[in-house]
């Protein structure tokens, strides 16, 4: 549910961006540059020509039509032919039967990591090659090839990515408070202090969507317990009642504990969505933040604001030794053994393929050699440029990792207490044993 949201309003952050007046959009198609990962045969003939390919994957609109231009890139290299496929949001629905069916598209494009896991289990899914593997080593950090991974084999490569690091502010609010971004979570108590002091609520929390509070606290604890603790409690590794989760929780609590650092307080804190507490900042002009992905920027502009102006965004700030970066994002898998497919995920494993797709707005590429001077806005080109300088202590959103009963349920699991955790934020003893409990069942 929320990897949909993100994918449906990232497709039109550039486009708003460049609505605001900040930057151009670009409209043209690009020309595929550099070396090619599918190369042509000698002579000038085309390697693919008259092989015929089937993509699914769940984007419509822009973000279609985007998709297509990088397709279109592949197939004036190879000479392949794509007919792209929508799977709705649902990609699970549109995909069980088809494999079901034994008529699976020949490339899939998967909201979650998970998925990799669960197709694997169906044998529903061809081992990458080693062409494809090389493009990922050469291209990604070792953690993206695992998440990719299943029962030893690799399967799929991440082509596209969410920025979750971010926390949005209301410039004016900032200045009327005197205040500058912070960079560390005590320096965002003190700032939230200060703004509140000033009249204005500090910050707009969307308590009714889950899974706006598990990215809360997935930047919280990759910051505070480090990569490593991250990892381990994704895969249920070590329990909920970990040390490490109580000192993160802890540190939420500073914030919503305090009934004026909430717009509306507790009460209207767990009645507001996502997007209602973006119009809470930018419309209403009732609170200073919103701790959100890059995908707020459509909000934002939605809601009157001009990004890069009034709507401004800084990096979350470190809660402990480590400056987190949380992605969320899709993953490229093979239902068909077929050099075609093979070819179209090398082509988008490739930093060729990438800087296709960068030009374009509503993008973000995972790959490290994908430059940002190819995004068409500043402000895509600085998360771009955010994702490649944390390295290896980028990490996939948490909750996405988890089986969906606890990670992706609404009124279920994780959303759930965490949104009770922040009706009651003194108990975090409850909170972590409700939250191992769950946990425990999910991961049987």
């Amino acid at each position: 549910m929320r990897t949909a949201r993100a994918a449906a309003v990232l497709a039109g952050l550039a486009i708003a961006v460049a609505a605001c007046g900040n930057a151009p959009s670009t409209t043209e198609e690009p020309a595929a540059s550099g070396s090619a990962p599918a190369s042509s045969a000698a002579g000038g003939e085309k390697s693919l020509q008259g092989v015929k390919l089937e993509v699914a994957a769940k984007w419509t609109g822009a973000e279609q039509k985007n998709f297509e231009q990088v397709l279109k890139a592949f197939t004036d290299k190879t000479g392949a032919e794509v007919t792209y496929a929508s799977t709705g949001e649902d990609t699970g629905a549109y995909l069980g039967p088809r494999i079901q069916g034994n008529n699976p598209p020949d490339v899939a494009i998967l909201p979650q990591p998970g998925l990799v896991q669960q197709y694997a289990d169906q044998n529903a899914l061809k081992p990458l090659s080693a062409d494809v593997i090389k493009e990922i080593d050469t291209n990604y950090t070792p953690y993206w090839k695992e998440l990719g991974s299943a029962g030893g084999q690799v399967y799929g490569v991440l082509i596209k990515a969410a920025h979750k690091s971010l926390v949005w502010y209301r410039a004016p609010a900032f200045d009327d408070a005197g205040v500058q971004p912070a960079t560390t979570w005590d320096e965002l108590v003190k700032n939230a202090q200060t703004i509140a002091d000033s009249g204005t609520a500090p910050f707009s929390l969307c308590g009714a969507s889950g899974w706006t509070l598990t990215d809360l606290f997935e930047n919280v604890y990759l910051s505070s317990a480090g990569p490593e603790n991250y990892d381990k409690l994704s895969k249920h590794e070590i329990p909920w009642t970990d040390p490490t989760v109580k000192v993160a929780l802890e540190k939420i609590a500073q914030i919503v504990d305090k009934q004026e650092f909430l717009v509306d307080g507790t009460s209207g804190t767990m009645q507001t969505d996502f997007p209602t507490c973006v119009s809470k900042v930018y419309s209403n002009k009732k609170a200073a933040m919103v701790i959100e992905a890059d995908f707020v920027a459509v909000e934002a502009v939605n809601s009157g604001a001009k990004v890069g102006e009034d709507a401004k965004y800084f990096p979350f700030p470190k809660a402990g030794d480590t400056a987190p970066v949380v992605l969320g994002g899709d993953v490229a898998v093979a239902m068909k053994d077929s050099p075609g497919a093979q070819a179209l995920l090398q082509f988008l494993a490739s930093k060729e393929g990438g800087e296709v797709w960068a030009k374009l707005p509503g993008y973000l590429s995972p790959n490290k050699n994908v430059s940002p001077d190819n995004y068409p806005d500043e402000l895509t080109r600085q998360l771009g440029q955010t994702i490649v300088s944390a390295g290896d202590a980028v990490r996939y959103d948490m909750s996405d990792l988890a089986p969906s009963a606890f990670g992706g349920t609404d009124g279920k699991g994780e959303w759930k207490i965490l949104q009770d955790f922040v009706r009651k934020p003194s108990d975090v003893k409850g909170a972590q044993e409700a939250l191992e409990a769950e946990a425990k069942k999910a991961w049987k």
